[in-house]
């Protein structure tokens, strides 16, 4: 079973005064051909806004932009006429289909910190959407929680793609067996509190492991931890 191990001190990073983000795979000036995407997962990067910093009203299309809030108050406001806030625990998807145009900024006191992915699409040009759910971390303790998916539902967001994302938050000690799609997948895995071990290889805080080739991945808690799992097809 091949793996592709990335340390917190591996990634890229953007410092712009205002905005750091530390890079897993090649993104704006972070050019790494060894970490050019990961199967359909092209962007994963774990930005962190200051107070007053934000991004200005810009174009997406043909891309599923998925927003993981982590800490602090954000603003969303798009070109389909959504604007509200998001806070700790809240996911929000765009799928960016034949175009529109968003702007966030921190609105809060405190740093703004978030996970920003970018899927490839399934299909191209279709109609944009926009949509948010919340995911409170005290009811998910000791399970393995769909945030989003391809199928349409009131329980997590969905994308125009054959991706699953899962948020994971586990006491020590606890084990998970996570079973992939067979059909052509791969998944990758980032640990955003504690230490685990997938399939026997160590991973510890802000640390990503890619994997493939594998039917299931097994997940043992080595301290209270958090983590995300992004499964997406690893080819087209």
């Amino acid at each position: 079973m091949p793996t592709r191990h990335t340390t917190a001190s591996d990634r890229g990073l953007k410092d712009i005064g205002w905005l750091q983000s530390h890079l897993s795979l090649s993104f704006g000036p972070y050019a790494n051909p060894e970490r050019a995407g990961f199967g359909l997962l092209r962007v994963f990067n774990d930005d962190v806004v200051q107070p007053g910093g934000g991004f200005g009203l810009h174009a997406h299309a043909n891309m599923e932009i998925i927003s993981v809030m982590l800490a602090g108050r954000m603003n969303h406001k798009d070109s389909l006429g959504y604007a509200e806030e998001v806070t700790q625990d809240w996911v929000q998807i765009m799928s960016a289909g034949s175009g529109l145009r968003h702007e966030e900024h921190n609105v809060g006191e405190e740093a703004v910190n978030f996970l920003q992915i970018w899927i490839e699409p399934k299909l191209q040009n279709v109609t944009p959407r926009y949509q948010r759910r919340h995911f409170p971390r005290a009811q998910r303790r000791n399970q393995l929680t769909t945030i989003v998916s391809n199928e349409e539902g009131t329980a997590h967001c969905w994308i125009n793609q054959n991706a699953r994302l899962s948020l994971g938050y586990f006491d020590a000690g606890q084990t998970v067996h996570y079973a992939l799609n067979r059909t052509n997948k791969c998944v990758f895995l980032f640990v955003l509190e504690g230490q685990l071990t997938a399939n026997g290889a160590a991973v510890d805080t802000r640390e990503s492991l890619g994997l493939w080739e594998t039917d299931t991945v097994t997940i043992t808690c080595t301290a209270e931890c958090q983590f995300i799992l992004v499964e997406v097809p690893i080819n087209h």
